[in-house]
């Protein structure tokens, strides 16, 4: 088969943090490779830097034999390579269908031709059973469709390279298979797939070969056939890896939260949480399940008080917890691991050590009255990032350098280091290696 990417002693490093260290790598037409590797392993800097968003330190990297230039996204592109971003590269204020065409728009007499285009997003929705409406804003919709959205985007161009950075972290099992029937079917018509992922079913269930990179160097290459889940895991982080979780049996004590006749609108105006009640024990793990857009988002958001509520109550301890006032949930107990880090987790232009006190810069020992005790916050921040293994040389970098996996172990870490009497947790191991799990 004829190589399309090649990957020549790449290095990259970020001031005294190595992510890249002389990795060698090719992917083949009509081939899946997949990328593993635990979070801050390096993956995310490698794909980026054949995408052209990262300029390597040194190596070189061709695309159908032709080195290309460093830092050239756009060169990229022309060769055809597309990307599906691990963190949405989605315009939140934009129709799906407007994101969709952004940068290749279809004109009629020199205008942007919408009717058109919103032909082609149903079209290339429908081609690919990727199911979105061509209307929706973006910003209001679940980051599962958003992930769609993002996936149909580099689908448009006629690929003949295409790079996954964890497409599947926020979709359902069915949606994921779906997916993995996508990326055969393209493979089958000779593009080739980067596909970087933490859920090893996954790569045993698509992938050609497999490539490990731990701690920026490249670990080896091997195939579903010639591995198994567990090798694969100690491969991605050194150690043997217990792959299930060992539980006992819950012992309920008392509620700490009920949840009475709960009415709550979506985004369109549409109930979405009809008439639901509930109750939470001390003690217990209950799991809420349901495919994407069945009211999950809403129940979780009108819980911790960011949706407001047609009708119902949410009590926790006893304490009615009023409509649209988060610091209230947080103050009374309620703990929130939201879906989407990036929007309702992380200021990622703060430092690790002040977002691991989003929701308590005010409170004792980090203030005293007025003036904020710098030292408290750096002191709990190294505490937490080593309790936590938070992949960073010091609290003080900021988040938004960190890679997605890390940026989820700084919103689990603040989550779960306060005083709490109820943890609202959405999709929080997305984007969490196997051995953080």
């Amino acid at each position: 088969m004829k190589t399309l990417l090649e990957i020549e002693g790449v290095s990259k490093s970020f001031g005294s943090v190595i992510a890249n260290e002389d990795i060698s790598l090719i992917v083949r037409e009509g081939e899946i490779l997949a990328l593993l590797g635990e979070n801050g392993a390096g993956k995310s800097t490698l794909v980026k830097a054949v995408f052209g968003l990262v300029k390597p330190d040194a190596g070189t990297i061709k695309i159908n034999g032709i080195v290309m230039e460093s830092g050239d996204t756009a060169a990229a592109i022309a060769s055809g390579v597309g990307m599906v971003h691990q963190h949405f590269q989605l315009v939140p204020v934009m129709s799906v269908t407007e994101n969709l065409i952004l940068g290749d728009e279809p004109k009629r007499f020199g205008v942007v031709n919408i009717k058109q285009a919103k032909k082609e997003a149903l079209a290339l929705s429908e081609k690919y059973g990727l199911e979105v409406d061509p209307d929706a804003i973006i910003e209001d919709l679940p980051v599962g469709m958003a992930q769609r959205v993002e996936i149909l985007k580099a689908l448009r161009r006629d690929v003949k390279l295409l790079i996954l950075d964890e497409p599947t972290a926020v979709l359902t099992p069915q949606e994921t298979d779906e997916l993995l029937e996508v990326l055969r079917n393209l493979a089958k018509r000779g593009v080739g797939i980067l596909f970087i992922t933490h859920k090893l079913r996954e790569v045993m269930a698509v992938a050609d070969r497999i490539a490990v990179l731990r701690g920026g160097k490249l670990m080896g290459t091997t195939t579903p056939k010639e591995s198994s889940e567990s090798k694969l895991a100690q491969m991605m982080v050194g150690r043997e890896v217990v792959l299930r979780v060992e539980k006992s049996v819950a012992q309920p004590k008392e509620v700490l939260l009920s949840i009475k006749n709960l009415r709550v609108n979506d985004d369109r105006k549409l109930e979405s949480v009809r008439d639901l009640s509930l109750e939470v024990h001390a003690g217990e793990i209950l799991g809420i399940a349901g495919v994407e857009g069945n009211g999950q988002r809403e129940l979780v958001e009108a819980i911790c008080s960011m949706r407001s509520r047609l009708s119902g109550e949410v009590i926790v301890k006893g304490q009615a917890i009023p409509n649209l006032n988060p610091r209230a949930a947080h103050l009374a107990g309620v703990s929130h691991i939201p879906e989407d880090r990036e929007k309702h987790g992380l200021v990622t232009s703060y430092s690790i050590a002040d977002n691991l006190v989003l929701n308590r810069f005010d409170q004792a020992p980090f203030a005293k009255g007025w003036i904020r005790s710098l030292e408290e916050v750096a002191s709990n921040g190294e505490a937490l990032v080593e309790k936590f293994d938070i992949r960073a040389p010091n609290a003080s970098l900021s988040a938004g350098s960190l890679s997605g996996g890390n940026k989820q172990k700084v919103v689990v870490a603040r989550e779960l280091s306060q005083q709490l009497d109820v943890v609202v947790a959405a999709q929080p191991t997305r984007g969490v290696d196997v051995g953080s799990i």
